[in-house]
């Protein structure tokens, strides 16, 4: 470390606040030096346990770290992300490198390290936690808690400080590659997981990444990184809610822009809202990152900037604090652009003061900081010492990954066929059978890195659905034949399937997606689609195996939902999972035997047919079926739908007052009661319908949702308080209103299946509220 250290220097001096150590510190510094704490460099951690080296990618070359890093660094981009890498090495390495970057600048500033962490570390090894679209399904915000404070507390053990995640967009078109990396299509329900999965993260020490800031699932055609058709007020109503609730209550501290543009204003570009809105609204204090290479997309996506200059003029005037993955627009382009007088130096004052407060935060500038992270050795920092030595997978994360993908999984349809009681002859068919990388989402390790060294093991134990149901049916004949690829359009193998079906008492038939990127796969960043039918020729599969006679149960491990032709009514028993994690094996196996009494609830709706998207439940009546359009956009199962293997009745309704103020609050109450022969898990939800406003709105929107676990015969009383902010919408003139007048809340076990309505009137006059008004039912689970 620069010998600067050794002295009492105010920027080091932990009495005083992080603003004033970062104010004293950019007092010191050059523009060079304030300007290099604006990007990153995007490195592969060394196997050997030498330091990082730039990563080669085919947008840009990697940069002269000899000629970087005496002006200091601000970021490092994945460097366990980039290939595999033992996590004892590739923490040497980072350490190593950690220590040559504060030696080589004046002032001994660390670089920030960052990951990818959407559904779990995404390193070597790593435990393979179920997609966000899975967390969605759980209804279970403490889960998700518990299941990012594990991922942050391993990020943190190996000198990692932010992770690249949650994604808080709102699925407005299913058709959209990177629908398995949102939490659905229900503003409410992404922001009550997504700010749960935050504060975990945030708990663990880890800098949470709020993405992508805003719009950015709502592209034209499902399309990635088309431009977004989208009103303020649709915009403000189902878009924002998310990254409203996550900034007010999990302490977040970094937010990445969009790549899209909405009405032709780009996000990495829009001082309105980065600026505007984030900061002197809604009173952000943090970062904003740019995602990956969004910055240079000004210029040659975007083309609202003529050079790269231009483009870091635009992003930095907007509010974007950090370049990311690596140096391109924010170094010489930016420094060209200073010198020649186009852009305020006091920008740069401004992100560079950001960049330091976060870094303060994190310790980085204090005396005794050290590059040395929790898993290794003081006294041994040799390769010979660590290698081998770091577990990232251990039996408690899989334990954990195990009950989210238990809790995630979601049983759409069971003609009583499950669970299924140790069958002679179990037939399984399908390109997902004997897939061990079935269950993993675009952004894990195996599938986003792993899949460029195919010589190189997953590095976690990836049981497929085969091999448990071999474990769970040990006395069961079972006979595995694929029947097609996943997107392979041969359909040579299919009679053998279907003999192997006709000669078993029951089939499953294990069908899906393979998460890759950019076309590599059929779910994933950049695996967009025309239409919702199963990939390659599995429906021809499924169709097949349906007329064979047996009968056939459906397990579904995707990205997204699909149609499924016939077999929504046809097959005895379907069983979705949202790419489930690397327990997703053994936990589909416990679901069909019975161990596992399935709660999970679609956090997206599932279409009848394949074409008629774009389609959500959150829709207006006009966006329903009608006697004027030959179209029917009908689910086939809709949002918030789920079944068990026990049966609840709803009833007792009560409400406290019929009619309160437009600042008051409603009450109103129910009991349910297992009414099966075994214990079990309803999910109550509460969906708020407005007959009559100023402007259009959905016909319900869920506002309220409740796990209730019961015993067989057991009953509770489940209490919602309702505030009226919660019945507000974006009015005419773009002000957020609560308005008089009746409205219904109503109780169902999904948006389709609705049990209990209590009507109620607000009083009073219209009533505008911001962005502090209350977000949340309180919700109360008693004895009756």
């Amino acid at each position: 470390m620069s010998n600067t250290t050794t002295k009492r220097v105010p920027w080091r001096d932990a009495s005083l606040s992080p603003a004033e150590r970062a104010d004293a510190l950019l007092a010191q510094m050059t523009l060079e030096e304030k300007t290099a704490q604006l990007f990153g460099v995007w490195v592969g951690a060394s196997a050997d346990g030498a330091e990082v080296a730039p990563h080669q990618h085919e947008m840009n070359e990697p940069p002269d770290l000899e000629a970087l890093l005496p002006n200091g660094l601000g970021q490092l981009t994945r460097p366990f992300g980039t290939k595999p890498v033992d996590a004892g090495a590739g923490a040497l390495s980072l350490m190593r490198t950690q220590e040559r970057i504060a030696a080589s600048n004046r002032f001994g500033i660390p670089a920030l390290a960052h990951e990818e962490c959407l559904a779990g570390f995404a390193a070597w090894g790593a435990t393979a936690y179920p997609v966000p679209l899975a967390w969605g399904a759980t209804f279970n915000p403490a889960l998700v808690k518990r299941m990012a404070h594990a991922i942050g507390t391993d990020l943190r053990r190996v000198g990692i400080h932010q992770g690249l995640a949650p994604v808080l967009d709102v699925v407005r078109d299913a058709r959209w590659g990177r629908v398995e990396e949102t939490m659905g299509e229900d503003p409410y329900l992404v922001g009550s997981i997504g700010a749960a999965y935050v504060q975990g993260l945030e708990d663990a020490g880890i800098v949470a990444t709020l993405k992508h800031f805003a719009g950015y699932a709502a592209s034209r055609a499902g399309r990635n990184l088309a431009p977004v058709s989208m009103g303020p007020r649709e915009f403000a109503d189902v878009v924002l809610p998310p990254f409203e609730m996550a900034l007010r209550e999990s302490g977040v501290r970094s937010v990445m822009h969009a790549y899209t543009d909405t009405d032709g204003v780009p996000s990495a570009a829009d001082r309105q809202l980065l600026t505007g809105l984030l900061r002197d609204t809604w009173g952000f204090s943090g970062t904003v990152v740019a995602d990956y290479f969004g910055i240079g997309f000004l210029e040659e996506l975007h083309g609202i900037a003529g050079t790269r200059g231009e483009a870091a003029v635009e992003a930095l005037s907007a509010g974007v604090d950090v370049e990311l993955p690596t140096v391109d627009a924010y170094g010489d382009h930016l420094l060209a652009e200073l010198g020649a007088g186009r852009i305020d130096p006091k920008l740069v004052d401004r992100a560079a003061h950001r960049v330091l407060v976060q870094k303060i935060g994190l310790g980085l500038l204090d005396e005794d900081w050290t590059p040395v992270p929790e898993v290794l050795p003081a006294d041994a920092l040799d390769l010979q010492a660590v290698e081998g030595t770091v577990n990232l997978d251990p039996a408690e994360n899989r334990q954990l990954a195990a009950e989210l993908a238990e809790q995630s999984i979601v049983l759409l349809s069971n003609n009583g066929v499950l669970p299924l009681r140790s069958p002679s002859r179990i037939a399984v068919v399908g390109p997902n059978a004997e897939n061990p990388l079935a269950f993993l989402g675009c952004y894990s390790f195996p599938a986003h890195v792993g899949s460029q060294f195919p010589d190189i093991p997953a590095g976690i134990d990836l049981p497929t659905v085969a091999a448990s149901l071999r474990t769970e049916f040990p006395d069961s004949e079972i006979t595995c034949v694929q029947g097609c690829g996943i997107d392979d359009p041969s359909v040579s193998g299919i009679g053998d399937a279907v003999a192997a079906a006709r000669e078993a008492d029951v089939v499953i038939a294990v069908l899906g997606d393979r998460a890759g990127l950019f076309g590599r796969g059929t779910s994933g960043e950049g695996c967009d689609v025309e239409s919702l039918v199963l990939p390659g020729v599995q429906q021809q599969l499924l169709d097949a195996v349906l007329e064979s006679g047996t009968r056939v149960v459906t397990v579904l491990l995707t990205g997204r939902p699909y149609a499924l032709g016939a077999a929504a009514a046809k097959a005895a028993a379907v069983v979705q999972a949202f790419f489930p994690g690397e327990e997703g094996g053994p936990a589909v196996a416990r679901v069909l035997s019975g161990a596992v009494n399935p709660s999970g609830r679609l956090p997206i709706s599932v279409p009848a047919t394949p074409g008629s998207q774009p389609a959500s439940y959150l829709a207006a009546p006009l966006a329903g079926p009608t006697d004027v359009s030959s179209i029917d956009p009908t689910p086939a199962f809709g949002f918030g739908h789920g079944l068990g293997y026990t049966d609840f009745s709803w009833d007792g309704l009560s409400v406290g007052q019929t009619q309160i103020g437009t600042d008051g609050e409603a009450e109103a109450a129910l009991t349910v009661t297992n009414t099966g022969d075994r214990g079990g898990v309803e999910v109550v939800q509460l969906y708020l319908h407005d007959p009559v406003a100023s402007v259009v709105r959905p016909v319900q929107r869920l506002i309220g949702y409740a796990r209730v676990p019961l015993q067989a015969g057991e009953s509770a009383r489940v209490r919602f308080t309702v505030p009226a902010d919660l019945a507000s919408f974006t009015g005419i003139g773009l002000q957020r209103l609560v308005e008089p007048g009746d409205l219904e809340l109503r109780f169902g076990a999904s948006s389709t299946d609705i049990r209990l309505v209590a009507r109620i009137r607000l009083s009073g006059p219209v009533r505008s509220v911001d962005h502090t008004r209350r977000l949340h039912c309180r919700v109360d689970v008693t004895a009756p």
